[in-house]
């Protein structure tokens, strides 16, 4: 089968969900037996968002090669259930990189080099690779950002020639776009979609389907008028309506028969969509009997897509626990002053990664709390070595245990960076960084958590637990339950005669799936669930 290419834009403003969308319908093509890939490019100039402060983009998704990229990818992976690779995500600071750096090297042999066609050459030369190097079907593209802005032109000038090079039977253009509802006239407006449409069309694109994203479902005259206005077929225009759960998205589109008309509109074989397992997981959320509370305790909480992945992993793991997961979004700084009342009355307590010093101690307090109190405690990256710090300092009596990171020049760094990783190296790409194989020691929680002796988990970071310390750390009660093949790094930290109390070096909410939560995810919200039980 000739790979086909949908390819994802959006129109009016940004926000509309063309992440969702696109990972949507990765997910109802999957359904019918498509191999789907999926890959994201944004306009903006960073290389990649590794080095971008999670407050303006949200947190950084690592794949199991390594790559840093946008947090739409987290979307992809846990709808379609593919592990996507380096070829993903792609920004123009990327582009553009690699253009100059193959320039410098003599690869262009003394030519021009331009927008058309070097740039936009590399651009598709990305585009056809994602699905090159996963075996696909069906790679579904996003562009980043909205029709008309500058820095986006390149793109689309590249997949309008990507439409061009695989023919227009095996390419498709979706668009999203808004349809405001307004209250004083009590009516639709389509004219914003109608100017986004006219925008797209006067860049060389005509879109194959429009997703106007609503309050509710549109009538079939107002779907006609968009569909004459723009040039598409009455089918081809899809009510994307607000749901009150991302995973009931599929669905809502399946009953349109968007996937129908894709595969009709690219000429694909296959089979029916089948919701069995996808509706299982649906009707686990439905039933929860029990409300579980889960304080998360983080310095980046002004934007709650920076915990993304952790939000929704702990979604999944309510569905498997029959628990519907409130999060108590805590801000770290907010216990430097000794007040944790805030976490009296939850019933587990998630501290995840990040960087640099502040709120620091309000994490530690966090960890304090939830280990003499004997609350269900799951510490993240930087989570882990909160945990370690803490441990040195109230169980060990280290009264200055710290991390290199924080306090360069303390005495007692339980917490340092790994030989690697030290000295004045430079920022971007640069941490330990992908999936890497943990080996769990028996009669642990983390091996029973996850029923085998051996995994590989993805990994963020620069510092690791100081084996100077680690047996001090292991004498005084602290179980180090995971560790690298060669026995150096520590993975995994737990204190045994707790309900349950664990931290990991990696970040497993890279893992999670709505219809497969992660094992350590699962059991947390069991240990909280209980807890609140008893």
């Amino acid at each position: 089968m000739m790979t086909s290419y949908i390819f994802v834009t959006g129109g009016v403003l940004s926000g509309l969900g063309k992440g969702i969308t696109a990972a949507s319908l990765g997910r109802l093509l999957k359904m019918r037996g498509l191999k789907v890939a999926a890959q994201k490019l944004d306009p903006y100039l960073n290389i990649d968002p590794g080095t971008m402060n999670p407050i303006q983009h949200g947190e950084v998704f690592v794949t199991d090669d390594g790559a840093e990229t946008d947090l739409d990818l987290g979307h992809y992976e846990r709808f379609i259930d593919e592990d996507l690779n380096k070829y993903s995500n792609m920004t123009s600071g990327k582009v553009y990189w690699n253009v100059l750096t193959r320039e410098r090297e003599g690869g262009y042999l003394g030519k021009t080099v331009q927008i058309i066609p070097h740039i936009t050459d590399e651009i598709k030369r990305f585009i056809y690779s994602v699905g090159q190097e996963g075996g696909a079907d069906v790679v579904i593209t996003e562009i980043g950002g909205t029709i008309g802005d500058i820095e986006s032109q390149p793109f689309l000038e590249a997949v309008r020639q990507v439409a061009q090079e695989v023919s227009s039977d095996h390419c498709l253009f979706l668009h999203v776009t808004l349809v405001p509802y307004l209250p004083s006239v009590g009516e639709y407006k389509t004219k914003p979609t109608q100017h986004s449409v006219r925008e797209l069309q006067s860049l060389g694109i005509t879109p194959d389907m429009i997703i106007c994203r609503c309050d509710k479902p549109l009538s079939t005259e107002l779907k006609r008028k968009i569909a004459s206005r723009c040039g598409v077929p009455l089918n081809s225009v899809i009510s994307n309506v607000t749901m009150p759960g991302l995973y009931m998205v599929p669905g809502m589109l399946e009953a349109q028969n968007i996937s129908d008309t894709v595969v009709g509109r690219l000429g694909l074989d296959c089979l029916k969509p089948d919701f069995t397992e996808w509706d299982a997981m649906l009707r686990r959320a439905e039933v929860a009997t029990q409300t579980v509370r889960i304080a998360l305790v983080g310095k980046y909480i002004q934007l709650r897509d920076a915990y993304l992945s952790v939000a929704e992993s702990l979604t999944h793991a309510g569905y498997e626990n029959s628990a519907k997961v409130m999060i108590e979004w805590v801000d770290s700084e907010s216990l430097e002053g000794g007040d944790l009342s805030v976490l009296e009355n939850c019933d587990g307590i998630l501290v995840p990664g990040g960087f640099g010093n502040r709120g620091i101690e309000g994490k530690i307090a966090a960890c304090k709390y939830a280990r003499e109190n004997g609350i269900p405690y799951f510490g993240i990256c930087l989570g882990l070595q909160i945990a370690v710090i803490e441990f040195a300092r109230n169980v060990l009596g280290i009264a200055d245990a710290n991390s290199f990171e924080f306090a360069p020049d303390g005495a007692n760094s339980v917490i340092a960076y790994m030989p690697d990783q030290s000295g004045d190296i430079p920022k971007g790409g640069t941490m330990r960084l992908g999936a890497y194989p943990c080996i769990l020691e028996e009669d642990t929680l983390a091996r029973r958590l996850y029923g085998k002796p051996a995994i590989a988990e993805r990994h963020r970071h620069r510092l690791e637990v100081n084996n100077d310390y680690r047996g001090r750390l292991v004498d005084g009660g602290l179980t180090v339950s995971g560790h690298s093949p060669d026995g150096t790094l520590v993975e995994i930290v737990e204190i045994k005669n707790h309900p349950f109390f664990i931290g990991t070096q990696f970040h497993p909410e890279f893992k999670s799936r709505p219809n497969r939560a992660h094992p350590i995810f699962r059991g947390f919200i069991e240990a909280a669930a209980k807890g609140k039980k008893k």
